[in-house]
């Protein structure tokens, strides 16, 4: 074997490491999350904000998911808007929290990216272990 082999050799596993490492990164995200503290009221309560808790709540009913589960409970959206008003803001507020955590649903652009980046990740590491790549 020629020094050239050998030195193409030794970059191999140092290229499918950082390869790998790379996905990992790209394949699981570390969480974090940051917020400011509620403001609290001079009784202690957590000041809300009923007029975004409100709109929260009446964008959460345009859903058509939410809209189909209401009315499969026998309870239209109109019914709910009319009870709104008379709902305490803590009620409204834990409703706004939850309806939060519904799904919100997108495209699959960002999926479609970190497979497009996982398979050009793939071609450099087969490229840098000189291989070739054959479709028949």
């Amino acid at each position: 074997m020629d020094s050239l082999s050998i030195r193409r050799f030794k970059r191999a596993p140092v290229a499918l490491a950082l390869a790998l490492w790379l996905i990992g990164l790209l394949t699981f995200p570390s969480l974090a999350a940051a917020a400011l503290a509620p403001s609290q009221t001079s009784q202690g309560a957590p000041a809300t904000d009923r007029q975004a808790d409100l709109q929260t709540v009446r964008q959460t009913l345009e859903n058509k998911l939410v809209a189909q589960k209401l009315k499969d409970y026998g309870v239209s959206a109109s019914e709910v808007e009319a009870r709104l008003p008379r709902m305490s803001d803590a009620d409204v507020h834990q409703i706004a929290l939850l309806s939060k955590k519904l799904p919100q649903g997108g495209d699959a652009v960002g999926d479609i990216v970190i497979i497009l980046i996982i398979v050009i990740l793939v071609i450099v590491v087969i490229k840098l272990m000189n291989r070739e790549i054959i479709v028949r």
